[in-house]
């Protein structure tokens, strides 16, 4: 992708699937170990100072979503506190790098968002460090693919509630309590909460929980000049994917079944959020932004 203003065929933009994308990592991944290497934008956004002085916390910041996330937001004009786990250090400080590149700050903070008493220090750092938050953006997930529910662990359902609904609740609690008129919440739900997948019991069931957290909360909050939305994307290339969130061998054909006939990038991905988290989306809030190739949602 020559940049994202570029006008292009999107079912030409990026390739679709083969066998050469069937791959799998120990988990949490990491993108330098995958193949292709998915886009984050690191070569093709291009920033416009859309949210030139904004304070942000990204969770995921390492890599796929939320790594592009962090890369348009600091381009976009933002300073950020990257979370992310230990294990993707190395993924993290190519994202670093790039903020760096770009400007702006990079905060970095290693952690589990499953731990409450993490994601409070998470957003303390963002204010204590940036002098405030005015965008969190909630895009550290878990997914596990299990074809039987006999076969569904129970560690395996807490851990991923706590990784995606959780630690939402967390941050954001923790978050509104520093943040001013004018600072944005999004969180990311998925095709899953509209058309689950048998083998994505856990997961599709925390997506549809975020987007009625967050109808919810929009409303809460919208008397203190907080919008709340969330993104769901479909099928999206990152490591989340290669670490068993797919079969494997279904992976030389992931993102085949949307209307665009491939799947997505997280370069695709990042404008969405630079959208809600910007002044432009200000009448917007409680909403859900689908970025599914076409894949039809309610």
């Amino acid at each position: 992708m020559t940049d994202q203003y570029t006008m292009q065929d999107p079912t030409k933009q990026y390739p679709q699937a083969d066998k050469s994308w069937q791959q799998l990592q120990r988990g949490p991944g990491l993108e330098q170990q995958m193949g292709p290497k998915p886009d984050a934008g690191e070569t093709s956004y291009r920033g416009t100072g859309r949210l030139t002085g904004r304070k942000a916390v990204v969770t995921g910041a390492d890599s796929g979503i939320g790594r592009a996330t962090a890369i348009a937001f600091a381009r976009e004009g933002a300073d950020i506190v990257l979370s992310y786990l230990p294990a993707e250090e190395a993924d993290a400080q190519e994202v670093v790098e790039l903020i760096e590149k770009a400007g702006r700050r990079a905060i970095t903070m290693p952690g589990d968002v499953t731990d409450e008493t993490y994601c409070r220090q998470l957003i303390a750092t963002a204010v204590e460090q940036l002098g405030g938050i005015d965008i969190l953006a909630n895009i550290a997930g878990k997914q596990q693919n299990v074809e039987d529910i006999a076969e569904l662990s129970t560690a395996q359902f807490d851990e991923t509630f706590k990784t995606n609904v959780y630690a939402l609740f967390w941050l954001c609690k923790a978050a509104i309590a520093h943040m001013p008129a004018g600072s944005t919440i999004i969180n990311t739900s998925s095709v899953q909460a509209y058309q689950p997948a048998p083998i994505l019991l856990d997961y599709a069931a925390t997506k549809w929980a975020i987007n009625g957290f967050t109808k919810a909360l929009a409303q809460q909050v919208a008397a203190k000049g907080i919008r709340v939305n969330a993104v769901a994307p479909g099928p999206v290339w990152t490591p989340l994917q290669v670490v068993g969130g797919q079969p494997t061998e279904k992976l030389a054909e992931f993102g085949a079944q949307t209307p665009l006939g491939r799947p997505g990038q997280a370069a695709e991905m990042a404008p969405a959020y630079v959208f809600l988290a910007s002044p432009e989306s200000s009448y917007i809030s409680g909403d859900t932004i689908n970025a599914t190739g076409g894949m039809p949602t309610p």
